[in-house]
């Protein structure tokens, strides 16, 4: 028994009472996916929101709402999230657990003020509020399950977040087709509340706890997840020496300056952001603001608020098989097979529109439109959605969590999600100019070129992290340390 490692004793002790452990564990997950859950109704709001707004039906004289407005009302809640990003971050160091629980009442006031707008110069000042802060709430939610989650369910767990997220965009988009903006807004306001009553019945984070020199109550927390027969001295002692290590290694650094050119900084920022860059600008993405006005027009037949309900239910199942896959088949597997996949879709939606907008302004056969070939569309929409789901949508948060060093997960993790944010306002604001200047088929075609290029840096760049310890559960993360000094 000399001989066996650290590391392996702690698998052996998680072996021992592990069902239980993971039932805690998956617990707690449940209860901060709430979070994501909020995130996902707001998500899924915007699409059916805009139509209703835009709605010849629901207009009064004092609030019309143009397309550029409607542009402007999807974009900001992502320019509100950049900066939500840069403050969760630092707020993250006075804890994960009390950081979504001060912030989640706010965000009911801010779906309450939405429903109670008067104009659209409200209504974009609450998108950016609410923008801001959820985003603190899904970049907190993936760290909190990263730091309580075993390497043998992590990806299970962070794909729970998703799943979440998609049941909340479902319900949204269902909803959506028989409520109007302010009715819906109502909706999502009650889904914050849900996640601050169950946030009282969880523990913090050992990491946060043990990082905040709380060893007591980081025991208790861990003792908390792990099963109350679980042995938890060595996977205790192994957290605490590599906090204690990686505090040292922070104060050895000269400046700065120099801290945040180190390696262990850079590479994993470079990474995510590079993922965070294509996942916000890939058409899946916008699609999810704009899905009900690009069904109306490329179909003919079909109800577009239909196909929208029928995207956000393959995105929710797509998302649930990823869940099955991420700790069996790997992250780079998957996001190879997202690529793929997404050029295809994007190329083959695109040259579908092209053929449309060619035959509706063929007029002498505008009497034979075809509308059987709704079809056509919504199936290329469907597989870019699963291929999203499947691999870069979830994959790429998840690596937030698992890339960065433990003394640099708040700094890396606040970088990385104001960078993707930063993404996808620019890409939901341009997305209306695009289609102005390129038509709706140059967009597409677009989005399948950056697909490839997303595909050949998953290739060259990104490492495969399955089954991998985070650094502070890690026996090996002293000896990486002086390795990297």
């Amino acid at each position: 028994m000399t001989n066996i490692t650290p590391e392996t004793r702690i698998m052996m002790m998680r072996g021992e009472d592990g069902r239980q452990g993971y039932r805690r564990q998956i617990l707690a997950a449940l209860a901060v996916s709430l979070g994501p859950f909020a995130a996902g109704l707001s998500k899924g709001y915007m699409s059916p929101a805009i139509a209703s707004m835009q709605d010849a039906r629901h207009h009064n004289d004092s609030f019309t709402v143009s397309d550029q407005q409607a542009s402007w009302i999807a974009s900001l809640s992502l320019l509100g999230a950049l900066i939500g990003g840069i403050l969760g971050g630092m707020a993250m160091r006075i804890g994960r657990r009390s950081v979504l629980l001060m912030t989640a009442l706010p965000y009911t006031v801010a779906w309450l003020a939405t429903a109670l707008s008067t104009s659209v110069d409200m209504i974009s000042v609450t998108s950016f509020c609410g923008g801001m802060i959820v985003c603190c709430i899904t970049m907190i939610t993936q760290v909190y399950v990263t730091e309580i989650a075993v390497p043998e369910i992590r990806g299970l767990l962070s794909s729970v977040l998703k799943i979440l997220s998609q049941i909340g965009f479902l319900i949204s988009f269902s909803l959506g087709a028989y409520l109007n903006w302010q009715q819906l807004a109502l909706v999502v306001a009650a889904a914050p509340v849900l996640l601050f009553l169950a946030l009282l019945f969880i523990p913090e984070t050992p990491s946060s706890l043990l990082l905040r020199g709380k060893e007591e109550e980081a025991a208790e927390s861990l003792q908390w997840l792990r099963g109350p027969d679980a042995d938890i001295r060595q996977e205790l002692a192994t957290i605490r020496t590599n906090i204690l290590a990686s505090k040292q290694y922070n104060d050895g650094r000269a400046g700065r300056f120099k801290v945040l050119l180190s390696k262990r900084l850079t590479r994993p920022v470079l990474i995510t952001c590079g993922l965070m860059f294509f996942q916000r600008f890939t058409g899946a993405h916008v699609f999810n603001f704009y899905a009900v006005p690009m069904f109306k027009k490329t179909f003919r037949m079909m109800n577009p608020h239909g196909g929208a309900i029928a995207t956000s239910v393959v995105q929710l199942l797509a998302s649930c098989l990823s869940g099955m896959l991420i700790d069996n088949v790997g992250r780079l597997p998957l996001l190879m097979i997202s690529g793929v996949m997404m050029s295809i879709a994007f190329a083959g939606f695109g040259s579908y529109a092209y053929y449309d907008y060619v035959f509706r302004n063929t007029t002498d056969l505008t009497q034979t439109a075809p509308g059987s070939y709704d079809w056509i569309p919504l199936l290329c929409v469907l597989t870019f959605t699963i291929a999203f789901s499947l691999g870069i949508g979830p994959i790429s948060s998840l690596l937030i969590g698992e890339l960065f060093p433990l003394e640099y997960r708040s700094t890396g993790s606040a970088l990385a999600t104001s960078f993707s944010h930063l993404c996808g306002f620019v890409n939901v604001k341009t997305a209306a100019d695009f289609q102005y200047y390129i038509g709706l088929h140059g967009l597409f075609w677009m989005y399948a070129g950056l697909s490839v290029l997303c595909l050949l840096f998953v290739v060259l760049f990104v490492p495969e992290t399955k089954g991998r310890e985070i650094d502070e559960m890690d026996p090996k993360y002293v000896e990486s340390l002086c390795i990297n000094r």
